[in-house]
C-alpha cells in the first residue's frame, strides 16, 4: 500500500539538526525515490534512507539497521552499512538512517554488458553472504519456503500479463513454473539472503556489477530465491558462468526452483513496466526491459 509523504532536502536537513547534528553540516541532495524509500545523498560518503510510501517499510529499515552492519564485512562488494539511526518524530513520524554511499548505477538503467566479469562477480557476492544464518534471524515473508505459496500470485500476474498482450507465449511461461513448484524443496540449513535482488537493486559500471543495495527483505532460508538474480540480471552468455563460479555448485532441484523465482520476479517486473510507461502509480518504466529479457532467456 502506497501512502506517499512529501520528503524535501530542507526536511531532511532539519531531521539531522535534531538527532545528528554533527552530520547537518553536509551538503543533501535528492538520489532516488525507491519503491519502499527515498535516498538523499549527504556530502559525499553518506546517504539518507527514509520511507515515504509502502507502510512495510518501516521494518524493513529496522531489520537492515540491526543485521547488516554484521554482515557487511565480509561481502565483496560496496553494500550502504548503516551508520546511524533516525527515530521517529513529530517532524517526521517513521524511523530512518543513515548509511553508506554506494557509488553506481541502478542494473534497470545501466545494463550489464561485461558478462563474464558480472556473472563471477555476483557469483563470489552470492557465495560469500549465503551462509547459514542463527535461529533469531528474520524469514522471508515466505520467499525462503516453497514456491507453492507463491502459485496463486504467479496464476495472476501470467493471467494480467497474458491480458496485456505482454507475453508471447504463456504456455512456455506456465511450464517453467510448474516445473519449478514441484521440485524436491531445500533442505539444508537456512542461509543468509539478500531476498530482492532486481536491476534497481544492483548497481553497475563499466558495464558490470560494483555494488548491492536496499537490503530491507534480508532473510534466511532457501538460496533458490537469490539464484533466479542470473535469469534477471545477466546477459544470455552470464548465466553458466555464474552456476560455474557459485559455491556450492547449485543441485538441479534449486535451479528448477531459482527459475521459477525468477519467473515470478520476471512477470513482476514486466508489469510494473508497463504500468510505468503509461503513468500508473507504483509503476517503473525502466523495469520492464530486463524483465522482458530475462522472461525470453527462462523460456528458450
Amino acid at each position: 500500500m502506497h501512502n506517499e509523504i512529501e520528503i524535501t532536502a530542507e526536511l531532511v536537513r532539519d531531521l539531522l539538526r535534531d538527532q545528528h547534528p554533527d552530520l547537518a553540516h553536509h551538503s543533501v541532495r535528492l538520489g532516488a525515490r525507491g519503491w519502499d524509500n527515498q535516498l538523499w545523498r549527504l556530502g559525499n560518503d553518506l546517504a539518507v534512507r527514509l520511507p515515504w510510501a509502502t507502510e512495510s517499510a518501516d521494518a524493513l529499515l529496522r531489520k537492515e539497521h540491526t543485521w547488516l552492519p554484521a554482515l557487511a564485512p565480509r561481502l565483496p562488494l560496496p553494500v550502504p552499512v548503516p551508520q546511524r539511526f533516525g527515530a521517529p518524530s513529530e517532524r517526521f513520524p517513521r524511523p530512518w538512517i543513515v548509511t553508506t554511499w554506494v557509488p553506481g548505477a541502478p542494473a534497470d538503467r545501466a545494463p550489464v554488458t561485461r558478462a563474464t566479469e558480472a556473472a563471477a562477480t555476483l557469483a563470489t557476492f552470492m557465495t560469500a553472504l549465503h551462509q547459514p544464518a542463527p535461529e533469531q534471524a528474520p524469514t522471508g515473508r515466505n520467499r525462503g519456503g516453497p514456491l507453492t505459496g507463491y502459485s496463486e500470485g504467479f496464476a495472476e500476474q501470467l493471467a494480467s500479463a497474458t491480458e496485456l498482450g505482454l507475453i508471447a507465449d504463456p504456455d512456455a511461461v506456465r511450464g517453467v513454473w510448474e516445473n519449478a513448484a514441484v521440485a524436491p524443496d531445500w533442505d539444508g540449513p537456512a542461509l543468509w539472503l539478500h531476498g530482492d535482488l532486481h536491476p534497481a537493486n544492483v548497481l553497475t559500471a563499466d558495464g558490470t556489477i560494483c555494488g548491492v543495495i536496499d537490503f530491507g527483505d534480508l532473510f534466511a532460508g532457501d538460496p533458490a530465491c537469490d539464484l533466479a538474480a542470473a535469469w534477471i540480471l545477466l546477459p544470455d552468455s552470464g548465466t553458466e558462468r555464474f552456476h560455474d563460479t557459485y559455491q556450492p555448485t547449485p543441485d538441479t532441484a534449486t535451479l528448477r526452483r531459482a527459475r521459477g523465482w525468477a519467473v515470478l520476479r520476471a512477470l513482476s517486473g514486466i508489469l510494473i513496466g508497463h504500468a510505468g510507461v503509461h503513468g500508473r502509480p507504483g509503476g517503473k518504466p525502466t523495469w520492464g526491459p530486463p524483465a522482458h529479457a530475462a522472461l525470453r532467456r527462462l523460456i528458450n
